[in-house]
């Protein structure tokens, strides 16, 4: 299915529909603030390993990250932070950016890998964010960009839908998506590194 929502006004019974195929396992692919990623309910497994299929990696050496509403989730799904990286986070957020934080036991074990860490992600895209606060819990994110080969089904959601609809549930069309994806920040150990440049300066917030 093939899902015009608009970021402005989202229509509640559009929404509504996304969140019923999630909890019923279903995979979407849905606007973020850089590239469009594809997802699923953090908790459903099988939709987590049919992704992982898809995407043609071993569950246990992926790097999926979150979607998150807002930094609430946080204690939620990772380790105590520091004061210096909460505020950097919150400065940063909703942005284009993906932070690396220590893991905790709430993360369901597929995401577990042998570091212990989770990607947490808060895009500056209504459409994402209002689906995580109706969910009620995050959505699993990767993104349908290929890096070695920059084409125009990366941006445009008709093209998504005529590549990816077949195999996923629901291609969310918010607009022309960005061809560059979110900047990778490690917070482990308080430690601040860059691991991805991509769209987001860091910088700019430290």
């Amino acid at each position: 299915m093939l899902l015009k929502i608009y970021p402005e006004n989202p229509n509640p019974r559009d929404v509504q529909t996304v969140i019923e195929c999630l909890k019923d396992g279903g995979i979407i692919i849905y606007p973020t603030d850089t590239v469009y990623g594809m997802g699923c309910d953090i908790f459903k497994n099988k939709s987590v390993e049919k992704i992982a299929m898809i995407k043609g990696i071993k569950v246990e050496k992926t790097n999926f990250s979150f979607i998150c509403y807002d930094l609430s989730h946080l204690s939620d799904f990772c380790k105590p932070i520091s004061n210096s990286t909460y505020k950097l986070m919150k400065k940063a957020l909703p942005g284009p950016f993906t932070f690396i934080l220590d893991a905790n036991n709430n993360v369901p074990k597929l995401f577990q890998s042998k570091r212990k860490t989770v990607g947490i992600r808060i895009p500056d895209n209504n459409i994402a964010r209002i689906i995580v606060d109706e969910l009620g819990n995050p959505i699993m994110s990767t993104s349908i960009y290929d890096e070695d080969d920059v084409v125009e089904y990366t941006t445009d959601p008709e093209l998504i839908y005529e590549k990816w609809g077949e195999i996923v549930d629901i291609v969310i069309d918010g607009g022309y998506g960005d061809n560059e994806p979110s900047t990778v920040v490690s917070c482990i150990n308080d430690e601040i590194e860059v691991i991805r440049q991509g769209k987001g300066m860091i910088e700019d917030y430290i």
